[in-house]
């Protein structure tokens, strides 16, 4: 099923945890940070190949980041999980609706169900508002996928007791509020050229990675290179954790651009 590898394009739309940083109210050192890294939206990433373009999750800062990096057209949305700052853009999806039409979007059973009662008026089939976005969902479950001839394999993970779904798209994987992971899907992630995976904090979280977890998670996985993402204020600021992080593994940052 698998053909010739692509050249992925990817850009870190956003690298913040739920409430981003600045956290409203907060006076936190890095949440007053003038250092541009330390400023981060709600997680997300662009993906491109060829002249198609997907992204992993639609937050609350969806409008604003597709904005910033200009993205004249997307072709799909591929959601980990119902959480809101994975999923509040999904009415700003409106825009490239109105190109398209119908917008793919791959989401698990649970995950569905979710956006269905919470997105009634995007989902409703009788009286449709007729300015609300139109999707088209695909459900994702175990099986590898195929979309525009680049192989996505999901990735089951657990976000504390909530089973959320990760890709692997040729040799890049996307995980994002993962607090553990079976052997079983682990045995996926091997051979990777880049990783991206989530470091929330320096202290234990109980549903997501701290960063020791996240770099325990790293030596076992062993990618070529690693970045994390889904940070929170309490990680430190962006120039310091970075320079006592192993050569392989690199903090990401808002608008950071990289070829795999």
């Amino acid at each position: 099923m698998k053909k010739n590898k692509k050249q992925l394009n990817v850009t870190f739309l956003g690298t913040g945890t739920s409430q981003g940083i600045p956290m409203i109210a907060s006076k936190d050192p890095v949440c007053l940070s003038k250092d541009s890294r330390d400023k981060r939206l709600r997680s997300s990433v662009l993906i491109s190949w060829d002249n198609v373009s997907y992204v992993i999750d639609c937050g609350p800062d969806f409008r604003q980041q597709m904005l910033r990096e200009e993205i004249p057209l997307i072709h799909g949305v591929l959601f980990t999980h119902e959480h809101s700052d994975h999923t509040a853009g999904l009415d700003d999806l409106r825009p490239y609706c109105y190109k398209i039409g119908e917008m793919p979007i791959y989401v698990n059973k649970q995950t569905l169900a979710s956006l269905t009662q919470r997105f009634a008026y995007i989902f409703s089939e009788e009286n449709k508002y007729p300015g609300a976005p139109s999707v088209q969902p695909h459900l994702v479950g175990n099986d590898s996928f195929l979309l525009n001839d680049v192989l996505i394999t999901p990735i089951e993970a657990l976000h504390g007791k909530l089973p959320i779904t990760s890709y692997r798209i040729e040799d890049f994987a996307y995980l994002t509020d993962v607090k553990s992971i079976s052997a079983l899907e682990k045995e996926k992630l091997k051979n990777l050229e880049v990783l991206v995976v989530n470091a929330l904090r320096i202290e234990a979280h109980p549903t997501h990675f701290n960063l020791q977890e996240a770099l325990d998670f790293v030596s076992e996985i062993q990618p070529k290179k690693t970045y994390f993402t889904h940070i929170s204020h309490k990680l430190g600021f962006h120039e310091e954790v970075s320079k006592a992080l192993p050569n392989n593994v690199f903090l990401a940052f808002d608008g950071l651009k990289i070829k795999i």
